[in-house]
């Protein structure tokens, strides 16, 4: 049994915990990394009591092979981890996309390369997301800003992993993972499940509807389905040497994410009609929240989501102001993205503000910037 609808204080990491169990996880596979260690310990003490199961694998590499494994048969599967262990799974999470396996993968980011800064916070992990594993493909990442977003942005995680059969990520950080803040749990909390497919006749696993998401076909319900990494048909017929078929399969598996971006996509704007605009997602954001609310001047386009990156809400704020101002936690790595899209929208001027050692920028930094920009 989940968490109960009321208000509570939680970590954001205890915050994760609960919003998974809410959303159905049935399966976890962990091992202890801060600053992601409080969900595998409280997920080892809940899930057995849901009739769940949690396993602590001896690396990383295992963790994110369990939940594909257990994902095909039938039980939402999770797992947490930070940057190190992020790096070990990369070659696995591209074998999730390939196979349309869901599974959904928690980082809570600290700074690094290498060991880094085990306790402190960072966005550093935002392009190995989406570009860790070789080849083209897509995933779905959501930017929590606060212990209440921690537990709704992962039932989210669940929601859309299961709907589009794709690799879904919560990217955390130090700071959002072990803050302590209010947490409201609704009565009415929105679950879905993955697509079943029945079974009519032996191939039926293969078929490609009109979305692009052929319904999952559980292993031991009755299909014919061969789960590979390797260029396959529809029909799953192994073929590496044919150009059209990698063509046509890889192109689905990226437009099945890409043509429902205003489905996935979430963000927050503050002051619309500003004519300067801050743009920043997760920890990083907080001192932009608090300049945009106190100077008119500016607001705040705040981005809940980042992959696959939320295009139009840039491209809206792009239009209406003249200048940019992006916050992150890491050397600017969205912000060649962003830039991209508010240049080719009409803005003027798209600036960084890039931090890292562990602390989001302060609202004094930002205005610093913003005198240099002569913004105010």
């Amino acid at each position: 049994m989940g968490i109960k609808p009321g208000e509570y204080f939680l970590q954001g990491n205890e915050a994760c915990t609960e919003a998974s169990i809410v959303a159905g996880l049935k399966f976890f596979a962990g091992y202890p990394i801060t600053p992601s260690t409080e969900i595998a310990e409280g997920l080892a003490s809940k899930l057995p009591q849901t009739d769940g199961e949690f396993i602590q694998m001896e690396d990383e590499i295992a963790c994110v092979s369990a939940i594909v494994g257990a994902s095909w048969g039938g039980a939402k599967s999770m797992t947490a981890t930070s940057g190190p262990g992020f790096s070990l799974m990369q070659e696995t999470i591209g074998y999730a996309a390939m196979t349309e396996t869901p599974i959904v993968i928690v980082n809570v980011m600290r700074g690094g390369p290498s060991t880094g800064q085990p306790t402190r916070a960072s966005q550093g992990d935002v392009m190995a997301t989406k570009y860790g594993s070789h080849g083209d493909y897509q995933v779905i990442a959501f930017a929590p800003a606060s212990v209440q977003e921690m537990f709704d942005l992962t039932v989210k995680a669940f929601n859309y992993s299961e709907k589009y059969r794709v690799p879904t990520f919560v990217l955390s950080d130090a700071e959002i993972g072990h803050m302590r803040g209010l947490l409201t749990v609704p009565k009415d909390i929105k679950i879905v499940d993955r697509k079943e497919k029945g079974v009519r006749r032996a191939d039926e696993a293969y078929d490609v509807p009109d979305d692009l998401v052929p319904p999952f076909p559980t292993f031991g319900m009755g299909h014919k389905a061969t789960v590979t990494g390797i260029t396959h048909t529809p029909k799953a017929r192994i073929e590496p040497e044919d150009q059209k078929v990698h063509q046509e399969l890889v192109t689905r598996l990226n437009n099945k994410i890409t043509a429902n971006r205003r489905d996935i996509n979430k963000w927050e704007v503050v002051g619309p009609d500003s004519k300067t605009m801050i743009v920043s997602y997760g920890s990083a954001s907080f001192g932009g929240r608090e300049v945009a609310a106190r100077d008119d001047r500016v607001g705040l386009l705040r981005l809940k989501s980042i992959w696959p990156l939320p295009v139009e809400p840039i491209r809206e704020a792009a239009e209406k102001c003249e200048q940019l101002l992006v916050c992150e936690m890491n050397l600017g790595q969205l912000f060649l993205e962003i830039k991209r899209v508010a240049l080719e929208a009409g803005c003027k001027r798209v600036e960084l503000l890039a931090k890292i050692g562990g602390a989001p920028p302060t609202p004094g930094e930002i205005r610093h910037k913003l005198r240099e920009m002569g913004v105010i």
